[in-house]
């Protein structure tokens, strides 16, 4: 089976990085899931953050499945689920504090409300681990994400090109608080800074979500008679603001988006140029790996960012998509299309 394009250049800053890859499509038989020391299970604390959107669903699933597949003889994992409520967050991390656990891997709900929490499990001697998003502070020892402010700044300097410097826009946030959401907003904003004939008509919160996104882009079309653009921050987003404008009757215009499978279908299907930046959930993996190097003594990246893979143009887009697979499949991943199938029947 061919190897997505995405998965296989994403695989290559792997490679530079020293950390082990394994195919896109092919699954886990050619995963090495490292040494735990002396062979013994290390004891991982799973934070679910969230799972209101497809893409928080998909990171959940492979970090399991990684687990199950590959990680089986070095991990025991005890699973906590925050419902994107720091305070729940909070309690949970301290329970897995109290558990005794080797390593927290965590996606912080807010920027500074958890630092202290995880600074008491660091004091514990517990590793902390931060998964796609971070932290105002230095409470863990590795980070592992990547480059949100370029993130947001790609997908901003392609929309301007697009609309050759002026026009009219709507903009389309994620979850407030969370500082993959604040990142990539700074990203786009200073490009957008640099075009006075932009005109920013409206900024709205649609939680990465696809039928939010629909709802509040059906009301933004309902309310503004001309958007010459989206920039919006993901691709399940993007695609209701699709559906949207084809509800309403009106042109489809250039939109920014993420590696959503949906998103890209649609960019194909409607011969709509877009362009596609990518965070991949295939960096569960990586955080497994980094857990069983920080428990085995051995140095890692305190921030481990990868930079971003985008795809631009329909020929990228036709590379990369799964065109029998649900439109909530995100293409950035190790995980093999027949889990796929059934995670997102």
């Amino acid at each position: 089976m061919k190897r997505k394009r995405i998965a296989a250049v994403l695989l290559v800053c792997l490679m530079l990085l020293s950390i082990v890859g394994c195919s896109a499509k092919s699954g886990g038989d050619d995963a090495q899931t490292g040494d735990a020391g002396g062979g013994e299970k290390i004891k991982v604390g799973y934070d679910i953050y969230y799972l209101g959107n497809s893409w928080s669903v998909q990171l959940y699933q492979e970090f399991k499945w990684n687990v199950e597949n590959n990680y089986a003889d070095k991990v025991d994992v005890t699973y906590v689920e925050s419902d994107n409520d720091i305070t729940k967050q909070i309690a949970n991390i301290e329970d897995l504090i109290a558990q005794g656990v080797d390593v927290i891997i965590t996606t912080p709900c807010d920027t500074t409300a958890l630092n202290s929490t995880l600074q008491e499990a660091m004091d514990e001697g517990i590793k902390v681990i931060l998964l796609a998003a971070t932290i105002d502070g230095d409470e863990y020892d590795s980070l592992i994400t990547v480059d949100e402010t370029d993130f947001g700044a790609t997908g901003a300097k392609w929309l301007a090109e697009q609309l050759g410097g002026e026009g009219k826009i709507v903009m389309l946030e994620g979850i407030e608080g969370v500082s993959t959401n604040t990142l990539r907003q700074e990203g786009a904003m200073s490009v957008f800074e640099e075009y006075p004939d932009i005109e920013i008509i409206a900024d709205e919160a649609a939680g990465w979500d696809y039928a939010t996104a629909k709802t509040v882009m059906a009301d933004l079309l309902a309310t503004y008679p001309e958007i010459d653009g989206v920039w919006s921050q993901g691709g399940a987003m993007t695609l209701g603001a699709v559906e949207a404008f084809q509800a309403a009757g009106r042109d489809l215009v250039p939109m920014t988006g993420e590696d959503n499978n949906g998103y890209l279908k649609v960019c194909v299907e409607n011969d709509m140029e877009g362009i596609a930046v990518a965070k991949p959930t295939w960096l569960t993996r990586v955080a497994l790996d980094t857990a069983l190097d920080l428990t085995d003594g051995k140095e890692v990246e305190k921030d481990n960012i990868y930079p971003v893979e985008t795809m631009a143009g329909l020929d990228e887009m036709k590379e990369a998509y799964f065109p029998d697979l649900s439109d909530d499949v995100w293409c950035g991943t190790e995980l093999p299309e027949d889990v796929l199938q059934e995670v997102f029947q």
